[in-house]
């Protein structure tokens, strides 16, 4: 099962934002080895205006970065896109951050350091719903 399908032949989009550069490069070319489409920012006002410009299906962001808060980011992308998943990935996991961002309406919480199928394994489950949601 080497070709993932969604719907009618849409790859969903991923939008990864997280200040330490080896992240992204990590997630990236897995991501898009397993079909999907990727863009990677480490700078987190760029990424919010990308985020602006268009929707994502999947945003991946750091919790803790040095110009913008992971959680902003959550608030932000779900006042404007309520649709659109996130999941929060933090060095700095703790019961309440993880509490704070499932109320803010998170889909998933990851503590770093992170196995890549960690990750894979959300976004699949975000894919799995949106296609039981098509039938």
């Amino acid at each position: 099962m080497t070709n993932r399908q969604t719907g009618a032949g849409t790859s969903l989009s991923i939008i990864i934002l997280d200040d330490e550069p080896i992240v992204c490069k990590r997630l990236k070319p897995t991501l898009q080895r397993k079909g999907y489409e990727v863009e990677t920012f480490s700078d987190g006002p760029e990424a919010l205006a990308r985020l602006e410009e268009r929707v994502f299906d999947i945003v991946i962001t750091d919790l803790k970065m040095g110009t913008i808060d992971g959680m902003h980011v959550l608030e932000n992308v779900k006042a404007a896109h309520p649709d659109t998943q996130v999941i929060i990935i933090s060095g700095f996991a703790t019961l309440e951050t993880a509490k704070e961002s499932f109320r803010k309406g998170a889909f998933d919480f990851v503590a770093k350091p992170f196995k890549i199928n960690e990750i894979l394994e959300c976004v699949k489950r975000i894919e799995d719903n949106r296609n039981k949601g098509k039938n």
